[in-house]
């Protein structure tokens, strides 16, 4: 890490340094500048993006905004290849001449693209499996401070729900519904080649915002198990491959993209206001009560929320020393939440090398990506204060107890404070300071050798690392309420991460003319090795001094588990008319024991390319015809322990101590183990249909898909006497998801000064839990809760899990009404019919889940300016309104020593008390959002210089449209209570390149 640390502090000398070296590179002899333009047929439009190649060598380019290039070539150089996906690949041989004008026209069959696929790329042509790509066209536009976001809404299958509005803070990421229970739902990330272990590091929770997503070019989706069985263990919840931009030989080429973005609050959370309030203490308080109302109309929300900025400013230049093709950006962002005194400033460097050697034999990529952050997290417990405390009550007195905020008092307590009750919020948020250093590094070297001997088998190796450090401190004022007895809080905190990477594998692809037929087979090994230390420290009181008994009995923790693999794949087709793929991967994890530590996870695939048979061939109405069929297994690993098949030990809690003489002990105690545990199994079948007609202006694919989930690795619990706890990860159970997609893009109008595309993407998933006990359907099992509800007293669940139900299916009280359609506090229909209201009157209701959600994305271009929106749906989800349930009623504003703020559903139900567990909280969370509309205008070049100037201005969070009555529909754990709220961002970008 220490590299990357110092490569940020130097980088303004670096920059210049390698600036003056680039510039060097340029003043060779014997040279010729061929420049000219590219443009796409029919609307003549300049091409951006466009690969432009001295054939046979490493000396390329790339065009810019309007289509301009120029690249520097030797004299007497031969031919220019002209390359674009879609487009029908050019060769210029070069002359005399130094100026071209060259026109791509596209290729309808797009036969020559290729995709990047685990462990190689592939021709898009030769897919079988359920493979989606985005590239940078296709991207959510706007403030963006984590890559997924960039994906949102773009691809059928894939849900993405951001946790919150927090800078940095991550996604839910859900392909065709999760595979599992409670072991891990989130798919693999790849990046470069470099599998990134789920989760954060401390000080950082979201493990995608070390990446800079200014340097990605595209998103790989492998969906179904044919595409993602390659990556065996890890693919059970699919595969999300992230490319990242790369050098492209001999041009210099300099790109500048600033956005800056002010985020407001979209809307409070509805809550009475000091009138209310005064009304009703007045009419129904006691006389203790009436007397404790103040003066004041605080909105509490307002004071603690606030204007966010941001800023995000990218540079990088790419270019190429004579055969070393070559790439440096780096970024830096400052973000404030529109939460008081969040902060997230981000810097980030990448570096990528693509030499080629020996008459491009040897392929050497070298990927070298590093961020550090700063981040001060805010007191999100503010949040909930700021909707519960009083607003009669000023914020700030005239006395200097407890910094002068505003609190409860009582006199009694040795605190000073009324126990057990809220603090002022804007003291939380002002009190505290939590703040984290995190870093992180991802690297690989990767070496591709054609042989010379046999040029159709290639040797691939690639060692790669990802290591991560955080470490923040935690310190809150010995004068704050919150901690006034502790004397306040200085305490420190550190974790490091380490992934190491190993993997070989022999490509050989060979065309067999003479038998129409051409192979692709892969074979290679893979070692992971995953490692974490977790640093334990004592606690301290905010003046320095150790917290008495807080010293830990060790200094650090080092849970490691290793992954072992060994895989194949054959892709086969023939006569560019039938094509199978076969794969087969056998994975080997430390965290299951030795009869269970191997799990071999196969896929098959066939494909049927019907527009190249004869009755198809020649139609022009039919541009793309395929259909495809697949079927293959995948495992899981994530989410249990590295040591869970065995008894471990550990030291008990320092107040269980055991007294020898006048001395205590802590005592060992061992863990519950499960010595057969395995791997969680996910069996996908899946069907396609791609499609284009019309020259592929309407383009698209249907599929429809089955993933059947076995052994569970499901929490369930232990008879007495039988383990070392009450609960234990057991494979138990199995699950299923059916659904079906589909993805329709058309491209009406493709004129000179007018284009028009637009494409939708539809998706519906079901959800059944088949099994959930050993003893396969047992009817005395009901099925285990979920889904916390806060507020009561004890732990009570919204969700129940069970046996031919969708998981976190509402299992709640249902609630009767009276003639007016009100709500009748604690009556509930006797589903029974014993004459007792008990938890045997549940009743399974609504799922929290979308059962469908859609996506739509639209992009219009006029001469030089261009409009684009993307729009999101989810339809059929419900949430429990937890806000609603917890403050809507009587007792929240009189019910303890001093008075609160409520929800103004007390208003409509007159609820006395909570009523936590009426079906009536459950809410229709359907939506229709527009998450953001960016227009752009392009000045091209600019004052007569080479510098193409673009300006974008776009607004996020646009609109949401929802009968949901609480701050934002789309929770993604389905229980909805005081999120950090998602802004509105509306943001002014400028584009320079050249």
């Amino acid at each position: 890490m220490h590299i990357f640390t110092s490569f940020f502090k130097g980088n303004k000398r670096m920059l210049m340094l390698l600036l003056l070296i680039f510039t060097h590179g340029y003043l060779f002899a014997q040279q010729a500048t061929i420049t000219g333009v590219v443009k796409s047929a029919p609307d003549n439009l300049g091409m951006p993006g466009v690969s432009v190649r001295l054939k046979g060598t490493a000396i390329a380019t790339s065009t810019d905004a309007n289509g301009n290039f120029s690249i520097k070539i030797p004299a007497k150089a031969g031919m220019l290849e002209f390359t674009s996906v879609g487009y029908k690949v050019q060769e210029v041989p070069v002359s005399k001449t130094t100026t071209l004008n060259i026109t791509l026209v596209e290729d309808a069959s797009t036969l020559n693209d290729v995709v990047v696929v685990g462990y190689g790329t592939t021709r898009k042509q030769d897919l079988t499996g359920s493979v989606a790509v985005v590239g940078v066209k296709d991207f959510q536009k706007g403030s963006i401070s984590t890559p997924e976001q960039m994906l949102s809404g773009k691809v059928s299958g894939v849900s993405i729900t951001s946790n919150s509005g927090q800078p940095g803070s991550g996604s839910t990421i859900r392909i065709r519904g999760g595979s599992s229970l409670n072991a891990s739902n989130d798919p693999l990330f790849v990046i470069d080649g470099v599998p990134l272990e789920s989760g954060g590091v401390s000080g950082a929770s979201n493990p995608l915002s070390f990446i800079n997503p200014n340097d990605i070019e595209t998103f790989t989706v492998l969906k179904d198990a044919s595409a993602a069985a390659i990556y065996g263990a890890r693919a059970s919840n699919g595969v999300i491959i992230i490319t990242t931009k790369k050098g492209l030989g001999d041009a210099l080429k300099v790109t500048f993209n600033s956005v800056n973005s002010v985020s407001k609050l979209s809307k409070p959370l509805d809550v009475l206001n000091a009138d209310e309030i005064r009304a009703i203490v007045n009419s129904k308080g006691t006389a203790t009560q009436k007397a404790q109302l103040g003066t004041f109309n605080t909105n509490w929300q307002d004071l603690i929320y606030q204007d966010g900025f941001s800023t995000d400013n990218n540079i990088s230049i790419s270019g190429g020393i004579k055969k070393l093709p070559y790439r440096l950006s780096i970024g830096y962002q400052n973000q404030t939440g529109v939460l008081r005194t969040d902060e997230l400033q981000k810097t980030s460097a990448a570096v990528v090398f693509n030499p080629r050697f020996f008459d491009n034999h040897l392929k050497l990529d070298i990927n070298l990506k590093g961020s550090m952050q700063k981040t001060r997290f805010a007191n999100t417990s503010a949040i909930g204060g700021a909707v519960s405390f009083d607003p009669t009550q000023a914020t700030y007195t005239n006395k200097p107890d407890y910094n002068g905020y505003w609190e409860w008092l009582d006199s009694t307590t040795p605190t000073g404070l009324v126990n057990l009750v809220g603090r002022n919020p804007v003291g939380l948020l002002e009190q505290r300071e939590d703040r984290a250093k995190p870093m992180r590094s991802i690297g690989n070297l990767q070496l591709d050798y054609s042989f010379h001997f046999l040029p159709e088998l290639h040797a691939n190796l690639n060692a790669a690392y990802d290591v991560a450090s955080g470490k923040g401190t935690v310190y809150v004022d010995p004068n704050a309420a919150e901690s006034i007895l502790s004397n306040g809080v200085n305490n420190q905190y550190k974790q490091n991460r380490r992934n190491t990477v190993l993997d070989f594998y022999l490509n050989y692809v060979k065309e067999f003319k003479s038998i129409k037929s051409r192979i692709d087979a892969t074979a290679g090994y893979s070692y992971n090795d995953y490692l974490t230390t977790q640093y334990n420290y004592p606690s301290f009181d905010a003046y320095g001094t150790k917290v008495v008994n807080s010293d830990p009995a060790f200094a650090f923790n080092k849970p490691q588990y290793r992954l072992i693999s060994y895989f194949g794949r054959l892709n086969y087709n023939y006569d560019e008319r039938f094509l199978l793929t076969a794969t087969v991967r056998r994975d080997g994890s430390s965290r299951f024991g030795p009869s269970f530590k191997y799990g071999v996870f196969p896929s098959a695939a066939l494909a049927w390319t019907i527009k190249n048979e004869s009755f198809l061939k020649d139609s022009k109405i039919v541009s793309a015809l395929k259909l495809r069929v697949g079927y293959g297994i995948t495992g899981q690993q994530d989410g249990i322990g590295n040591y869970g098949y065995m008894s471990t030990y550990g030291l008990s809690a320092l107040n269980a101590s055991y007294q020898f003489g006048n001395t205590f002990y802590q005592m060992y105690r061992p863990s519950a183990y499960i010595a057969n545990i395995k791997w969680e199994e996910t069996a996908t079948a899946n069907i396609g249909l791609d499609f284009g007609f019309l020259d592929n202006r309407i383009t698209g694919t249907l599929e429809v898909y089955r993933k059947k989930t076995s052994d569970l690795l499901n929490l369930i619990p232990q008879p007495a006497g039988t383990n070392f706890a009450a609960t234990a990860i057991v494979n138990v159970g199995d699950m299923e998801n059916k659904g079906a997609e589909l993805t329709l893009n058309f491209n009406p109008i493709r004129e000179k000064d007018f284009n028009w595309d637009f494409s939708f993407n539809a998706t519906y998933n079901k959800n059944t839990i088949t099994n959930l006990t050993v003893v396969p359907n047992d009817p005395n099992y009901a099925g285990f809760p979920s889904g916390t509800i806060a507020g009561g007293v004890g732990g009570q669940n919204a969700f129940i899990n069970a046996v031919g139900g969708p998981k976190n299916t509402f299992n709640l009280f249902e609630q009767t009404y009276d003639q007016n359609g009100n709500p009748i506090e604690g009556v509930y229909i006797d589903q029974n019919g014993d004459g007792v209201i008990n938890q045997n009157d549940f009743k399974k209701g609504k799922q929290a889940d979308p059962k469908v959600f859609l996506g739509f994305s639209n992009n219009l271009s006029y001469k030089k300016w261009n409009l684009s929106f993307t729009l999101r749906a989810n339809l059929g989800n419900y949430v429990y309104n937890n806000n609603y349930s917890q403050s809507g009623n009587l007792n929240q504003i009189l019910g303890t020593a001093i008075i609160l703020n409520a929800s103004p559903n007390y208003l409509t139900t007159n609820f006395k008390t909570q009523q936590l567990l009426s079906d009536y909280y459950v809410q229709n969370a359907s939506f229709l959002r527009m998450d953001n509309v960016n227009l752009g205008y392009a000045f091209g070049q600019v004052l007569k210089t080479k510098a193409n100037v673009q300006l974008t201005a776009s607004v996020q969070n646009v609109f949401v449209i929802t009968q949901y009555k609480g701050l934002d529909p789309e929770v993604a754990s389905g229980v909805d209570n005081n999120i950090y709220p998602r802004p509105r961002i509306f943001s002014l970008g400028l584009n320079v390149n050249f």
